[in-house]
């Protein structure tokens, strides 16, 4: 059996919580890194990293002259200028890739910028910094470059013990537009519509049992996370801006129905959605739900409020994901293969509401005899709609500005939401590589 030969150096451009996690695995499998982030930075990430063997350089010109496997990990929206900057300076042979969410953008910056005699081999990991990788999917992109270089980034990554996914990067945005763009605009609006309506949902009776619970832990982690992590997929992927939109559509012409007082048509669209995106799991007599009640109504950040009781709620947002996957012919099982953590709960949640017999039923009801909480999802719709708004624009300040103002809102929680989210997540993750052997 062969051994690996590390004797080649790994750079990191981008000490950005992603690139930080990298740098670290990579440093700790035994690989040479080397990692820069702004100049102004330099003196705060060499004391940040004096304990350990990774060599922190003053910029990106230093790391790219050095390193033989570079990874640009900066934010979607500065891609372009960023490797306009130290792409040039790349290493004669070395390989380049990115950690960015929309890999078009990314691959266009590298063709414009990087010598002809650097390879491109680009990577995604399809999950945030604070999720051990181990079985998450990670994406691999050989652009252009031989198989040999392609086996040596898979070598570098393996220390992640991640599931590898061969893709273009064509194939890349279409996937996570699909998964991720719609997960994304739910839960930020829901946010958003808590923050206007001054409620902090897990303080409130009504907003009990496993799907709420959901609900608020996916809702806070997205916030607890800086706001370019969504915002570079949502504005640079132009596959994602289909979806935001039809997502914002959905809801509205959704709660149309429910306020015309139309309960026989908002059944029959909602039925039809059921049927295209859940047709298989009809189908599948072994299938399990992806998430069990049971199993979510543990994770609740109240303190008074446990277990799985279900109050009247329409679940507008959820309703909504599903219409706009039926919408855009989009059946979510197709896109497991490299899926996120947010979006494999997004989907139980979806399971859930649909295939739990008499619960869609039950929410239907709900929407047209319980108006006192209708307020509630006009706000919802407001927030949908101004969401899609932003990124119809592709103002990355006005994404800013209104994810901070609401992260603002919610900021106290973080902590306690973060851990017990994350208590969530490895529950939810282990169940599903159970089921996966």
């Amino acid at each position: 059996m062969s051994t690996v030969d590390k004797s080649k150096v790994v750079g990191i451009i981008g000490l950005g919580a992603m690139g930080k996690m990298y740098a670290r695995r990579f440093s700790q499998a035994g690989w040479a890194v080397c990692a820069s982030d702004l100049p102004a930075n330099y003196e705060t990430f060499k004391k940040e990293f004096e304990d350990t063997a990774i060599e922190i350089l003053l910029d990106g010109h230093q790391v790219s002259r050095k390193a033989d496997f570079i990874i640009y990990s900066v934010e979607a929206s500065n891609i372009d200028k960023v490797v306009e900057m130290y792409g040039p300076s790349s290493k004669i042979g070395a390989i380049v890739g990115g950690q960015t969410s929309c890999k078009l953008p990314e691959i266009n910056a590298f063709e414009k910028s990087l010598p002809p005699d650097v390879e491109i081999i680009t990577v995604h990991s399809m999950h945030g910094p604070q999720v051990d990788p181990r079985g998450q999917p990670l994406v691999i992109i050989q652009h252009r470059a031989k198989d040999k270089s392609r086996e040596f980034v898979e070598n570098v990554m393996g220390c992640l013990n991640s599931r590898i996914v061969h893709l273009t990067a064509d194939e890349h945005d279409s996937i996570t537009a699909d998964t991720q763009a719609v997960t994304h605009m739910a839960f930020l609006s829901m946010g958003t519509a808590w923050k206007a309506n001054k409620q902090y949902p897990w303080a409130h009776a009504r907003l009990a049992g496993g799907l709420e619970n959901a609900k608020i832990n996916i809702a806070l982690r997205i916030y607890s996370n800086n706001y370019h992590v969504y915002a570079g997929l949502a504005i640079t992927n132009p596959k994602a801006h289909d979806q935001t939109l039809q997502y914002a559509s959905s809801v509205t012409e959704l709660l149309k129905l429910i306020v015309a007082g139309k309960r026989e048509q908002l059944k029959e669209r909602l039925y039809a959605a059921k049927e295209y995106v859940f047709r298989r799991v009809n189908e599948d007599p072994s299938h399990s739900m992806l998430l069990p009640d049971e199993l979510l109504g543990q994770f609740s950040l109240s303190k008074d409020v446990t277990g799985t009781a279900r109050n009247p709620n329409s679940h507008l947002s959820i309703l909504g994901i599903v219409d706009s996957w039926y919408q855009r012919k989009i059946v979510p099982y197709d896109h497991m293969i490299c899926s996120t953590p947010l979006f494999r709960v997004l989907l139980g949640v979806t399971e859930f509401l649909f295939m739990t017999p008499g619960l869609l039923d039950q929410c239907i009801e709900d929407a047209f005899s319980t108006t006192s909480y209708r307020g509630d999802d006009i706000e919802f719709v407001i927030a949908a709609r101004s969401w899609s708004t932003v990124v119809r624009n592709g103002d990355f300040e006005a994404y800013r500005i209104m994810f901070e103002d609401t992260q603002k809102y919610f900021q106290h929680m973080f902590p306690e939401a973060t851990k017990l989210g994350n208590e969530m997540f490895k529950a939810i993750n282990e169940r599903q590589l159970k089921k996966a052997l």
